[in-house]
């Protein structure tokens, strides 16, 4: 009986640690407004769907497949946030749908467009740190290590 309250637990952390991290990144792009790039955007879908799962796994405790998947999607989180720290870094080359590109100045039509346009956000460009690190950066670390206590979460289970 311990350790399924302890699984019930964990799964309340990891969903109100998912829902403070998506509300967080909402509060500075829509209250701060600090526009994200598409990266940053990619990065709050683990979270989501880590709502979800952490919520059903809250329910159904006993299954440790559930289990498992939270610790997939955490990786698939670091995996993602890594890269984009890289980027910022400049251990990676930006992807194409990052970049702000080049645009022809001298055609009036392309110039406004993209004035205009809110998806001109470079993935290079950290314009929001906390202690001089991007979020791209905690969310790295955050999530390499809540990967790491949930394989450790399971492996207690085991034994």
């Amino acid at each position: 009986m311990k350790i399924y309250l302890y699984k019930k637990k964990f799964y309340l952390f990891i969903l109100i640690y998912s829902l403070i991290a998506i509300s967080f990144a909402l509060y500075i792009e829509h209250i701060l407004h600090y526009k994200p790039c598409k990266l940053c955007i990619y990065q709050r879908i683990p979270y989501i769907i880590l709502i979800f799962v952490s919520f059903v796994g809250y329910n159904y405790f006993e299954n440790n497949k559930i289990l498992i998947l939270i610790v997939i999607i955490f990786l698939i989180s670091a995996l993602i946030s890594g890269y984009h720290y890289g980027i910022e870094k400049n251990i990676f080359e930006e992807f194409s749908g990052c970049s702000t590109g080049t645009i022809d100045i001298l055609n009036k039509d392309e110039l406004l467009k993209s004035l205009s346009s809110d998806n001109n956000i470079s993935c290079k460009n950290a314009n929001f740190k906390i202690l001089g690190i991007s979020l791209a950066g905690m969310n790295f670390l955050l999530s390499l290590l809540i990967a790491l206590y949930s394989l450790k979460t399971l492996s207690y289970e085991k034994n």
